[in-house]
């Protein structure tokens, strides 16, 4: 196996950070598999970067808080790897489950850590997930068994080719697995147990919980939209019939208006529906050719041919050596 990278995103983890990136050196070297750690200061201003650094990693810094998934990307896109390994910087993540996902990866473009039920997760995170999980289960055709898991290892260039869908948000993960799938790599959970994080979250339940089900919405119609427009058609045209059939044995033997406007509008929502599906196959179909991938799934024979990625880098030579600080400014979801 190549070198594999190891990018935590962080924002205010001083307490914790210098704990996760020592543990990660511990259990990498004695593993024997070449490795960088990669954190990501997404615009901290407490000792985030320094603890980091201390402890032996190569620290890249955000001028100001982009989001989770903006640091993640700026984390990608300085990977020297063949592989991208994501965990947060919380200290949720076992180290010694690197070696678990990265075991699985000669065999599959991307390993996600599955949180089991015995992970230390508030109740109201565990319902969400599972109504997240089914609903990304139906729109892929598979079983999905932690969508939002922030513990993954990816094929470097196949995590490249889809840095342009990927949100600044903590939405990322969601994005990269059903793109991943849909795109027709093969993806493996393996079982983690998840621990309690330092601190506290900066995911705010009653704000970020509606915006999620939003964010659910519009990935299900950018990777699938058939699969959200058919059922809408199929119980509006049901709606129609339904309301022709009762007046006309109970109100008036005639056609209502009413039945004939929701039945031309599930006509209308199936055809959007077909429209959109082709839309989104174009898509895919430029992304492949515009970032050609070529993968052995065996020997891990990674080779890419894409566009580069251009970086402005500062570096800090007094007091933080590995340090860097980038201006740059992603878009959006």
């Amino acid at each position: 196996m190549g070198l594999v990278s190891i990018v935590l995103p962080a924002y205010y983890e001083e307490k914790v950070i210098g704990r996760v990136v020592a543990s990660i050196h511990e259990v990498m070297q004695d593993s024997g598999i070449e490795y960088e750690v990669v954190v990501v200061d997404d615009g901290s201003t407490d000792q985030t970067c320094k603890e980091a650094h201390a402890a032996g990693a190569r620290v890249i810094r955000h001028a100001y808080n982009m989001g989770n998934g903006a640091a993640v990307k700026t984390g990608i896109r300085h990977a020297h790897g063949d592989v991208v390994v994501l965990m947060d910087s919380d200290g949720q993540h076992d180290p010694n489950d690197i070696l678990r996902l990265l075991a699985d990866i000669p065999t599959h473009g991307m390993v996600v850590g599955a949180r089991t039920r015995d992970s230390e997760t508030a109740v109201y995170r565990d319902l969400a997930n599972f109504i997240y999980n089914t609903f990304a289960s139906y729109i892929c055709g598979r079983k999905i068994d932690d969508l939002t898991s922030g513990f993954r290892a990816i094929r470097t260039p196949l995590a490249r080719q889809f840095l342009y869908l990927l949100p600044n948000t903590f939405s990322y993960p969601t994005t990269i697995t059903l793109a991943t799938l849909r795109a027709g790599h093969c993806v493996s959970y393996v079982p983690i147990k998840a621990a309690k994080r330092v601190g506290r979250s900066k995911i705010r339940p009653l704000k970020d919980g509606p915006r999620f089900l939003v964010i659910m919405l519009k990935i299900a119609t950018l990777f699938s939209p058939l699969k959200v427009f058919l059922p809408v058609s199929l119980v509006t045209i049901g709606l129609g019939i339904f309301w022709y059939l009762y007046t006309y044995f109970f109100v008036n033997p005639r056609l209502p208006s009413a039945s004939v406007i929701m039945i031309i509008s599930g006509v209308l929502f199936f055809l959007m529906g077909l429209i959109s599906e082709q839309i989104a196959q174009l898509r895919y179909d430029r992304s492949e050719d515009g970032f050609s991938l070529s993968m052995d799934y065996e020997f891990l024979d990674v080779q890419s041919e894409g566009p580069t990625i251009d970086e402005t880098t500062v570096g800090i030579k007094e007091g933080v050596n590995d340090v860097s600080t980038i201006n740059q400014q992603d878009s959006g979801e």
